[in-house]
Order: C-alpha cells, then structure tokens, then sequence
C-alpha cells in the first residue's frame, strides 16, 4: 500500500506520521519496527515543461528521436 505523507522537522531529525486509516488497517503500535520504502515524488514540468502545451503523438516521438541521434 502506498501512502503519500509530509516529512516534518523533529529536532535535528525529520519524522513523518503515518494516517490513522493505515494505522488501524495494518494494526500498528508504537515502538513498532516497521520497514520504509522512500520514493521522492519527482516534478517532471522541469524536465518535460508544462503539459498545457498539446502536440501531436508524432510530433513528440520527433523531438525524442532527434535526442537520440
């Protein structure tokens, strides 16, 4: 199950705090060792620019090919 949370500034540490719904689904304690996968949600428009612009499916596969040359 993925969630999506907010890293929060604990001291010199950062922590997060998991939803109650997954809490109470996974029935978890406190103390508890749990395993935590990290997956930074990345902001593609750098890299892609904004999506509000429309071109044809051709015309992309274009530009992308032109980048492998």
């Amino acid at each position: 199950m993925a969630v999506e949370v907010v890293l929060r500034k604990l001291g010199n540490s950062i922590g997060l705090s998991l939803p109650r719904s997954l809490v109470v689904e996974r029935n978890l304690k406190a103390n508890e060792r749990v395993l935590v996968q990290v997956i930074k949600e990345a902001d593609l428009r750098a890299d892609f620019g904004s999506l509000k612009r429309k071109m044809s499916g051709q015309r992309f596969k274009d530009l992308v090919k032109k980048g492998w040359e």
